[in-house]
């Protein structure tokens, strides 16, 4: 393969590499089934099993045809799931990954430019591209976390899940003391509709709610309505930023099934923090790969391939770390007390009666394959850049 070929190849694998990441963002990227005596086959023939995606936790069970059982939507398994895990004091599903969901659609863009920037074999060209590149997710990223409704540039499968665990909230609210507190939020999503210029013929379920618009909608309502239940000194007006949005949900999440303000608000502000680090953190480093960007040579060049490249090992980190934090962080006031342990990360293991099965979903293999693919890539550049030199 001679010097041109070379640098084509490389080209058309970077360029596949970003279109595996895009498709691997809207994957599943790992499941988790519970399987025990009391969901048996026949009615649960993949147990009680959730998906996780880069922005959210979702359903994966389907529904089951077959003629003496007969579904019409499929059983809610991260809610089913959620109910099984509060009764040894575990918190919400929605309570893990919270910053990283809500930055998912930005990390992932920048992974894109620098690897558009490593392909790059001119300095001047990879650096006008990268800042180009870095300030247009500058900009939008400020806009979301900041701005006045900046929850509107976040993606609908994020929108989703937050909606889909508010929802959860509100039924365990309708079974507590404030009965009327989840049609009073849906009157009002009514109303909001209603003044935004959308006819409104009936009220909706959060089940119903399907367009983006609806979701941010449905947000606000339940945003205001829970305002309303607190004291005057401690309302907040609806502002719509990511950040403000992110930290509201994350305190409702953790007090749907245990809730204790006193320990519940420290760890919220902890969340609220770790936001922002990660914030200033990614425009940091910008800079610093901006700054490394005029060579092609040197760590923070190299840096461009490497951290993409990496993707399935930052995964499996992550995701065993927060398993590591449901372990052991248990509330006290579930129905069992069990020591702290760490959940399954990968393959089969015990809990009392259940059985928890771990496993990578196809999302994951993509990730392998897009490392393969750049590892390649990273190959050529180094001797395409020493031949050049």
């Amino acid at each position: 393969m001679d010097h041109r070929q070379r640098l084509w190849a490389t080209r058309l694998l970077i360029l596949a590499a970003v279109g595996l990441l895009i498709a691997i963002y809207y994957s599943p990227i790992w499941w988790v089934s519970l399987t025990a005596p009391n969901y048996p086959k026949e009615a649960f023939p993949d147990g009680v099993r959730i998906h996780f995606h880069m922005n959210g936790v979702f359903n994966g069970c389907k529904p089951v045809k077959k003629a003496e059982i007969v579904e019409e939507e499929p059983l809610d398994c991260v809610h089913e799931m959620d109910t099984i895990n509060h009764y040894v004091g575990m918190y919400p599903i929605a309570a893990g990954g919270v910053v990283e969901k809500a930055f998912s659609q930005f990390l992932v863009t920048l992974l894109g430019i620098m690897l558009l920037g490593f392909v790059c074999t001119r300095p001047r060209i990879r650096v006008a591209l990268m800042g180009a590149g870095f300030a247009v997710l500058a900009v939008w990223m400020a806009m979301a976390w900041y701005g006045e409704n900046g929850i509107r540039y976040e993606n609908k499968g994020y929108l989703e899940a937050l909606v889909h665990a508010l929802s959860l909230d509100l039924e365990k609210e309708s079974e507590t003391a404030v009965p009327e507190a989840g049609s009073a939020i849906i009157e009002r999503l009514k109303q909001s509709l209603a003044e935004s210029g959308m006819q409104v013929e009936e009220q909706k379920a959060p089940s119903d709610i399907k367009t983006k618009e609806d979701m941010i909608e449905f947000l606000r309502a339940s945003f205001e309505a829970d305002q309303a239940r607190k004291p005057a000194a401690e309302r907040q007006p609806w502002i719509g930023s990511v950040r403000q949005v992110m930290s509201w949900h994350y305190e409702k999440t953790l007090g749907r099934y245990f809730n204790e303000p006193e320990r519940i608000r420290p760890m919220v502000r902890k969340m609220t923090l770790a936001g922002e680090v990660v914030f200033w953190g990614v425009i940091v480093a910008m800079l610093v790969m901006l700054w490394g960007a005029r060579r092609s040579r040197g760590l923070l060049y190299w840096i461009l391939v490497l951290v993409p490249m990496a993707l399935p090992v930052f995964f499996v980190i992550e995701y065993a770390g927060w398993l590591w934090w449901y372990g052991h962080n248990l509330n006290e006031m579930g129905a069992f007390t069990v020591k702290p342990f760490m959940p399954t990360v990968f393959g089969d293991g015990k809990v009392a009666q259940f059985t928890t099965h771990s496993y990578p979903h196809y999302g994951f293999g993509l990730m392998l394959l897009m490392s393969a693919l750049l590892l390649v890539a990273a190959v050529l550049q180094r001797k395409t850049l020493s031949e050049s030199s």
